[in-house]
């Protein structure tokens, strides 16, 4: 996107906020970089530098507009759209990998040379791993100066950085400024509790929340999910420890209330929140494609920027998926509440109803079979599954390619076409994965005139790479709780 300098400067003389996160706008006679949809008089052609990321514009030696604050913006969608390594390798960076296990993890992980992956990188983000981490880093210890009264030692550590003396660097190159002087300009007494932290998660319009919130909802299981107080709440489990995250939908943002256990993993809070709400989406370009077909346009007219409810514990859904199988939503919250009940591990709420963690698939896999109340042979399908987790024969990191990943589910004795789609579409985040057999597809999909089976599977070749969302359209036909805003009309 951002080597089409005709496209880019049209973008920033317009102040177009669609293409916030695709590229920035780094100026060179100010030495700032800003968002295309900076509210400042655009500069001249000849004096911008269009930058992939904010970690490139950072390390070409610009610094954040403090106006319209770039390194607040919706992430590229194109990371989620795309499969391929540098793809992966920043959905890995955005959760974290970096500062816990340091770049030889991750080139680890991804199964790349150090430098070969360095290489990558450089070429198409303008930045290697570490600064894509010092980047975040930076965006992180803002949030936390800004919002929270932690000390700025503290503040420091949570964010990342391996001392005080970097983390002071890092703001005054990032943001022209200290980590004092950002305090001193917040005007509100800063809530003085730790471990809890209220943000702002921006998104691009339009956002149509309520199949999002509602299939979150109607699907959550008991002492790890529920709605309360107009927001979805859930307990996470994070690098550091446990964490509880309230997230109710605003008109030009999604209000996210995190308690952490530890602070530094605020960053991968807040990402996985993203993932979960799929708040990098590019909805303009899904509808846009989605339109084309007359079956689809009046569904997308009447909702337009439809979202796919992901998840924020890749294993935990494809558990959960496999428990769902040929089963209501209501029995399968039963089986996932009994598990839960039994092997999470407890949490402490105070403010709501969330008890336990969901259990992770080492616990799972220890369990005695005979303590699961389900038909045998989903019984041993989800023994499998954990066991497969546990071991690292089956892998659903956000960095995993997804057609190994699908590879390893369909081994797995007992995991069909439905349970692997279902599992890419909301713990992989693949925005072009398809349930062409699931009943709710094939039944709703007929009402609009499309056609069955391979008929079926044919004519959604003309939706890609969107078909996960033209799913949600079609699931939006049924009277279904899962396609009502929590306490809206239905």
């Amino acid at each position: 996107m951002h080597m089409d300098v005709e496209q880019c400067l049209r973008a920033v003389q317009a102040k177009d906020s669609r293409f916030d996160g695709w590229f920035y706008t780094a100026v060179v006679t100010t030495g700032i970089y800003c968002r295309p949809s900076c509210p400042a008089v655009p500069p001249k052609p000849k004096n911008i530098r269009f930058h992939p990321t904010a970690a490139s514009a950072q390390a070409a030696g610009f610094r954040a507009c403090k106006r319209c604050r770039p390194d607040a913006c919706p992430g590229s969608p194109e990371w989620d759209q795309r499969s391929d390594l540098v793809a992966r390798a920043i959905r890995l960076i955005a959760d974290g990998v970096v500062d816990r296990e340091g770049v030889p993890g991750l080139s680890q992980r991804l199964g790349y040379s150090r430098r070969q992956l360095e290489r990558l990188l450089f070429a198409e983000l303008g930045a290697g791993p570490l600064g894509l981490a010092r980047a975040q880093r930076a965006q992180t210890a803002r949030l936390l100066v800004e919002t929270t009264g932690l000390p700025l030692g503290d503040v420091a550590l949570a964010a990342g950085f391996g001392s005080v003396r970097q983390f002071n660097d890092t703001v005054r190159d990032v943001f022209a400024t200290t980590p004092g002087d950002l305090r001193a300009r917040v005007r509100q007494q800063l809530p003085p509790a730790r471990g809890t932290i209220t943000v702002r998660l921006p998104f691009r319009q339009p956002f149509f929340p309520d199949n999002l919130f509602g299939h979150l909802v109607a699907t959550a299981v008991p002492g790890v999910e529920e709605w309360r107080d107009g927001a979805y709440r859930r307990s996470l489990r994070l690098p550091h420890g446990s964490g509880i995250v309230a997230l109710s939908p605003r008109p030009e943002y999604v209000h996210c209330t995190l308690q952490l256990q530890d602070m530094r993993d605020l960053s991968v809070a807040i990402a996985r929140c993203r993932r979960l709400l799929d708040l990098d989406a590019d909805p303009e370009a899904v509808d846009a494609l989605l339109t084309e077909d007359p079956a689809l346009a009046p569904l997308v007219a009447k909702a337009p920027g439809r979202r796919v409810p992901r998840t924020v514990d890749e294993p935990e859904m494809a558990l959960r998926a496999v428990l769902g199988q040929q089963v209501s939503t209501a029995a399968a919250r039963t089986l996932a509440a009994r598990l839960v009940t039994s092997l999470g591990d407890e949490i402490d709420d105070a403010a709501g109803g969330l008890t336990h963690l969901f259990p992770t698939p080492e616990a799972l896999a220890l369990v005695d079979p005979a303590l699961l109340a389900m038909p045998q042979s989903r019984k041993d399908t989800v023994l499998r599954l954990a066991r497969a987790l546990a071991d690292g024969d089956i892998d659903l990191d956000p960095g995993v390619d997804r057609a190994v990943a699908r590879a390893q589910l369909v081994a797995l004795r007992g995991i069909g076409p439905w349970t692997v789609e279902a599992i890419a579409m909301r713990a992989l985040g693949d925005p072009d994965a398809f349930v062409p057999t699931d009943l709710g597809v094939v039944k709703l999909a007929a009402a609009v005139g499309l056609p069955r089976g391979a008929g079926l599977v044919t004519h959604a070749e003309r939706w890609r790479p969107w078909r996960a969302y033209a799913v949600q359209h079609l699931w939006a036909l049924g009277n279904h709780p899962v396609n009502q805003l929590p306490g809206g009309t239905p």
